[in-house]
């Protein structure tokens, strides 16, 4: 077995990556690292699906609960360095880690690095900045798409923080983000096995609606009445909290809001895969495969 070994268990909302994550740590003896972005937010619990305590009790568990929704410009690049940090210390006393979630962007930073775009004056990027300030999300939106195409296939169309930084790139660079974006992959010195999660589509929509309403039973719109003061953060601006802030603001009923959070559920669920399945270096298994996917691994740390 190498000495150095990341397990990342990957896949869309819903599909089954944290059960599945616990039951390989607990099997390799490992400690398990978020790559959920909505996660990392002490204040989001419910809406962002975060493990039970018991759960976060069962294996030890990392970049849960770490930030705060007040904290700003928490990037891809950003947790890249201080996932590797962590690593760097881990692996000194333990030889596997298991990195889970569904956000491709972050997985991709630890695992081939984190792009970095040309230098742009500064000059420049802060004009840019106010100009994008003054658009809605919809204008956004359709620049985005009329500029970079294959990035819009690809971005979560309802988060402005990721649009803007497209345009930004755009503006100040003349070159498209997705083209700046294919950098040469950076060899780091753990190995990776990856380990995609997936269930036929209308199996994962059943499922997704299922935790939608269980997230209601369990008081999501509590949890959302208690950060409407804040519902102007760009961390809040996310699906299952922005629909139900238009309920609170009287744009939706209720029954709109959560049959509208089901439905961008799913098409973020698309997204995510379309992102994952572009990587040739992913070994797909259904949830309940478990022994599979066990065996697959151990193959992969023989080697």
């Amino acid at each position: 077995m190498n000495s150095k070994n990341l397990i990342v268990i990957a896949g869309p909302t819903a599909v089954g990556k944290t059960a599945l994550a616990i039951e390989v740590a607990k099997h390799y003896g490992a400690e398990i690292i978020s790559a959920d972005s909505r996660q990392f937010y002490r204040e989001m619990s419910i809406g962002t699906a975060k493990p039970t305590e018991e759960q976060l009790n069962a294996v030890p568990h990392h970049f849960v609960n770490n930030l705060s929704i007040h904290q700003k410009n928490y990037s891809a690049g950003r947790y890249e360095a201080e996932v590797l940090n962590f690593l760097e210390a881990y692996f000194k006393h333990n030889p596997i880690a298991v990195m889970v979630g569904g956000s491709g962007l972050f997985i991709n930073a630890v695992c081939s690095g984190f792009d970095k775009m040309e230098n742009t004056e500064n000059k420049d990027l802060w004009l840019t900045r106010n100009f994008l300030n003054t658009k809605d999300l919809d204008w956004l939106q359709q620049e985005v798409e009329r500029l970079d195409p294959a990035y819009y296939a690809e971005v979560d169309k309802k988060n402005p923080v990721r649009l803007k930084r497209a345009l930004e790139i755009i503006y100040t660079t003349g070159k498209t983000y997705s083209e700046q974006r294919i950098g040469k992959k950076i060899e780091r010195d753990f190995n990776i096995i990856k380990v995609g999660l997936s269930l036929p589509r209308e199996v994962l929509n059943e499922r997704i609606n299922l935790r939608v309403d269980e997230m209601m039973q369990e008081g999501l719109l509590d949890e959302v009445k208690e950060l409407y003061l804040h519902k102007k953060l760009h961390t809040l601006n996310t699906v299952g909290y922005t629909e139900l802030f238009d309920f609170i603001e009287d744009k939706l009923t209720l029954q709109q809001a959560v049959d509208l959070i089901k439905q961008n559920t799913r098409n973020y669920a698309k997204r995510q895969m379309t992102w994952f399945k572009k990587d040739n270096g992913m070994q797909w298994y259904q949830p309940q495969q478990k022994d599979e996917v066990v065996t697959y691994i151990d193959k992969k740390l023989s080697a």
